[in-house]
């Protein structure tokens, strides 16, 4: 399953977030939290944790310096979890830090994951994708990515 749309929840008071109804199914079984390398988590199953892993950091020998810190990055920011009968996910307090969660939250699809931004955070950073919009095409487009 793809993840697409935008959601606006909450953390509780015991930071747990509702993940949206219409991905709950998907992400039925172990998960991971894990921080991304912008100001969000992203929320994956356990598979497609490991998938990204051995696809694009284990590839890499751990004698170089970047792979050791990437495979560090990676898994020490990581968190296993499962939805409860609610359909929520408890956030580690590190990660909750991390992200700057303060309560209101948005949930992103990113296709193979979701991501979670503090939602002040998101529209900021929705409002500058939105004016790069075009040029981040192009450059794309170009590169042939």
């Amino acid at each position: 399953m793809a993840f697409r749309g935008q959601y606006e929840h909450s953390l509780d008071s015991k930071d747990r977030l509702t993940v949206p109804a219409r991905f709950r199914e998907a992400l039925s079984g172990e998960l991971v939290l894990a921080k991304g390398p912008d100001t969000c988590l992203w929320l994956l199953t356990e598979q497609a944790f490991d998938e990204m892993s051995d696809q694009y950091i284990a590839p890499h020998s751990p004698f170089g310096e970047n792979a050791r810190k990437m495979r560090r990055l990676f898994n020490s920011g990581a968190a296993e979890g499962e939805l409860d009968s609610a359909g929520r996910v408890r956030i580690p307090g590190h990660l909750v830090e991390s992200a700057g969660l303060k309560g209101s939250c948005t949930v992103i699809g990113a296709g193979e994951y979701l991501e979670i931004w503090d939602t002040d955070e998101w529209n900021r950073e929705n409002e500058k994708l939105q004016s790069e919009f075009s040029e981040i095409a192009e450059g794309m487009s170009e590169a042939g990515a």
